[in-house]
């Protein structure tokens, strides 16, 4: 029906007097159980909204200001700071300097006007073109820079560009760089220690961090302070065994030494006889901690600690003290080393020198590999297995330094006979320099070996005993003869001082042989002799040219640094000596 026609038929209608709503045009031509299903519908409907309405005001309360606090709060964390590290006497190695992180929500710093983020990149010593990278991120947050100094911070503050924020942090400062750097170590960007003690120790220097509750703006902006969560715990500080006079000074003579004999590294170590610090521990090359852009894996190699190396002459004290202590010879008990070789075990071993008929301490003297061997091969090879085990060598160290080695002694029952002659002038056995020093405590106390420590001690340790005090004090005797006129040792000597120790040269194996060419050259010594105070070792790995024996490369290191240690702590002088002439022809022994 068209719109004409119904408009006509209403008319009618009214006309005839027939009421509105009974007009053929609102006449229902549907179902009345539709609309009565509809209506049930909407009913339904608007039933579920209230009940909804009810359990999220009602009993949801809880989560939806959760949701909604998480929009606005956000809980800061409150770094603690790091522990300092302090040398003996309180001074400091280690501690952290307050420094920013600046950081920037992407999506509101891309309406920054270009000439500010041309500044902002200039202060982070950025270029455009890496800080328009990083603002390129989709995340909500990204960092631009960590550990901005605080000058720089405040000036980057003063741009006012909208979302770009900074965190409060600390990095950490090392005063004394690259003297104390193996020893110290350093962290990482978040604070967490990477080498020597700081990793070491970082449970207690760390400490706890604290965490506020605040309320944010949509630019990040602090609005209200709400509540503390958690207090900032600082880290503990540490106080080490280290001198620092006598570290400066072990560091130079290592550097001097190296650079002196063209020599690939070099290392010392001093550990105080009576409680077992490690007053200093020095290598070449080494690293500056505050600037490790350009850091290398030979910088970081902490020599002293992880290098093992055949120790040569320097461990015939042990086999001649083992043989003393079983009473199997005296100092004086004679053996013929013939004219500089000698066939043991189906092989040829040499001394530099032909010594003949010497005695005893003669052979510690001249350092005669064929009278060690002589020596070694009366004893049975469980005996020296033993000595060597007890010192600590090939035993994981425990002295909480991470990075220690345990060296390498094969077990007895494997030794030929050659191989125990080799092993008792220190080949066919691997080392680290500090096992090396250490063990030489039976030599300078009286018998017994007590444990290292890299941290100040208030009381000396108990001594485990290896040999007598009578052979300690014959050791000391013949070790003291190294030193003096047609020992092999004359270049260690110390002006007013009595010192004694022993010389090793050991060839390095390089794809299971021995080279002809690179050497290490040590020397484990101790002063003054009338009272040991100080166990000083030295190596020098692969000195360039003639001189390579550890002699004449590495006594000089102990020389110097035994006499300037000794000056430094006040120790009183034990000889008349003050003046000493080496004649060119005083060495003469092996090396």
């Amino acid at each position: 029906m068209s719109r004409s026609n119904n408009v006509n038929t209403s008319r009618v209608a009214a006309a005839k007097g027939v009421a509105f709503s009974k007009s053929p045009v609102l006449a229902v031509r549907l179902p009345t159980w539709r609309s009565r299903v509809v209506l049930f519908v909407l009913f339904a409907a608007f039933v579920a909204l209230g009940v909804r309405a009810l359990w999220l005001q009602g009993v949801s309360t809880q989560f939806l200001q959760k949701q909604g606090a998480s929009r606005y709060m956000h809980t800061l964390e409150l770094p603690a700071t790091r522990g300092k590290i302090t040398d003996r006497d309180g001074q400091v190695l280690a501690s952290s300097v307050p420094v920013k992180a600046i950081w920037a929500i992407p999506e509101d710093v891309q309406e920054a006007p270009p000439a500010k983020l041309k500044q902002l990149a200039r202060l982070l010593d950025m270029t455009d073109a890496e800080l328009q990278k990083k603002l390129d991120s989709d995340r909500s947050f990204v960092y631009l820079k960590r550990q901005v100094e605080q000058d720089v911070s405040d000036q980057i503050a003063k741009l006012d560009i909208d979302g770009i924020q900074t965190r409060k942090e600390y990095k950490r400062f090392y005063p004394q760089g690259e003297v104390t750097t193996h020893v110290v170590g350093f962290t990482n960007v978040e604070d967490q220690g990477q080498e020597s003690m700081e990793l070491a120790q970082q449970k207690t220097l760390q400490g706890v961090t604290g965490s506020r509750r605040v309320i944010k703006d949509r630019l990040g902006h602090i609005v209200e302070d709400i509540e503390s969560v958690r207090e900032p715990h600082d880290g503990k500080d540490l106080t080490l065994s280290i001198d620092s006079k006598i570290q400066y000074i072990a560091f130079t003579q290592v550097k001097d030494a190296v650079e002196k004999f063209h020599a690939k590294a070099g290392a010392a170590v001093v550990l105080d006889v009576h409680t077992g610090e490690v007053l200093a521990l020095a290598n070449w090359p080494t690293y500056n901690p505050n600037d490790r852009s350009k850091l290398t894996g030979e910088q970081l190699r902490n020599r002293v600690m992880t290098d093992t190396f055949e120790p040569g002459s320097s461990l015939k004290p042990f086999t001649v003290g083992l043989a003393l202590d079983e009473k199997r010879i005296t100092p004086h008990t004679m053996f013929d080393t013939g004219a500089g070789s000698a066939l043991i075990g189906g092989h040829i071993i040499h001394d530099t020198h032909p010594h003949y008929l010497i005695d005893v301490q003669t052979i510690i003297q001249k350092s005669s590999n064929i009278g060690t061997s002589k020596i070694a091969l009366g004893m049975p090879a469980q005996d020296m297995w033993e000595m060597f085990t007890k010192v600590g060598f090939g035993q994981q160290p425990k002295w909480g330094f991470p990075g220690a080695v345990a060296g390498r002694v094969r077990p007895y029952k494997l030794w030929r006979t050659v191989e125990q002659a080799n092993m008792s002038f220190g080949q066919g056995i691997s080392v680290s320099l500090i096992q090396l020093a250490r063990a030489y405590m039976i030599f300078a106390r009286d018998g017994d070996i007590i444990p290292l420590s890299f941290q100040k001690v208030s009381e000396a340790p108990h001594g485990t005993p290896v040999v007598s005090p009578k052979t300690a004090a014959e050791m000391r005797e013949m070790l003291e003869m190294v030193t003096q006129p047609g020992g092999s040792a004359v270049k260690a000597q110390v002006p007013g001082y009595r010192v004694g120790g022993k010389t090793g040269t050991a060839q390095k194996v390089l794809n299971g042989r021995y080279s002809q060419t690179k050497y290490i050259g040590n020397f484990i010594g101790m002063a003054p002799m009338s009272n040991p105070r100080f166990i000083i070792a030295v190596m020098i790995d692969e000195p360039g040219g003639p001189v390579h024996v550890g002699g004449d490369v590495a006594g000089p290191v102990f020389s110097a640094l035994a006499a300037q240690a000794l000056r430094a702590k006040n120790v009183a002088p034990d000889s008349d000596l003050t003046h000493i002439i080496i004649p060119e022809s005083a060495a003469q022994g092996n090396m």
